[in-house]
């Protein structure tokens, strides 16, 4: 992906590895959203790629919103809403994107690295990691509904009403990350996943994430009905007929995609 600056994109073997690279912490800003945005819409499309990996360059996976430059900018009429928007927009990539994302939290998450966190799908994170909601201590608010996504009342309450930051080894024992494992290991064990998906039915794993995302916030009856009708769709294709024949044949299946 061409003229991205503060986003690095390497693909090989069906995944993306998607490092955040601006430095010192990965701060958030228009343009640092622009190229997120960028980068996962353009991973919707790209065949070659089946999962993505998402991880920060450095001790920091996103500290979030860059203060300073926000601090000193100079606003006219809109300017506010826009940037909100910008921010929604950055978080939805990550959520809507069609690939799974994997999470490698590789240090804070703070804010705004917190919703990019809680955007992805599956989450791991390095013994350094922590994720936090430090808005209440620089006179801004947000990302308390992402963090509803990951933690219950009190814990959410909590952290956004004194930014108390959990640990990667609390997130674990909370069940909020799949893995917590020393920092020089947090990527090979994100890739581990990130393979594991890949040698899946692109069609299947862009179907379940479809069918996920879209029954969240739904009733029991409605949301397993919309799966129902998403595997008669998946049935029709050829990977779900490769799928069942290499069952029945006790072999590995061959995915084509289609």
């Amino acid at each position: 992906m061409d003229n991205l600056k503060m986003i690095r994109v390497q693909i090989a073997d069906h995944v993306a590895l998607v490092t955040m690279d601006n430095p010192p912490v990965n701060a958030q800003n228009a343009a640092f959203q622009d190229e997120m945005i960028h980068v996962f819409d353009r991973l919707s499309d790209i065949d070659e790629v089946r999962v993505a990996v998402l991880t920060g360059r450095g001790k920091c996976f996103c500290a979030g919103v860059d203060i300073r430059a926000r601090a000193g900018q100079q606003r006219g009429p809109g300017d506010a809403w826009q940037g909100m928007r910008y921010a929604r927009e950055c978080f939805h990539a990550i959520l809507e994107c069609r690939k799974p994302v994997i999470a490698a939290i590789n240090g804070p998450a703070l804010g705004a690295g917190l919703a990019v966190a809680a955007s992805c799908d599956i989450l791991v994170a390095g013994e350094s990691a922590s994720v936090g909601l430090p808005e209440i201590d620089v006179g801004l608010m947000g990302g308390g509904r992402h963090a509803m996504r990951l933690f219950g009342h009190s814990r959410a309450r909590r952290m956004m009403l004194t930014g108390y930051r959990v640990s990667g080894a609390e997130l674990y024992r909370l069940g909020v990350v799949e893995a917590c494992v020393p920092d020089d290991k947090l990527l090979d064990t994100a890739m581990d996943l990130a393979r594991q998906i890949a040698a899946k039915s692109p069609i299947a794993s862009i179907t379940a994430k479809h069918a996920l995302n879209t029954i969240e916030e739904m009733t029991l009856r409605d949301g397993y009905r919309f799966e129902q009708n998403m595997t008669v769709s998946l049935q029709a294709t050829e990977d779900s007929k490769e799928a069942m024949r290499a069952f029945i044949e006790k072999r590995k299946p061959v995915f084509k995609g289609r």
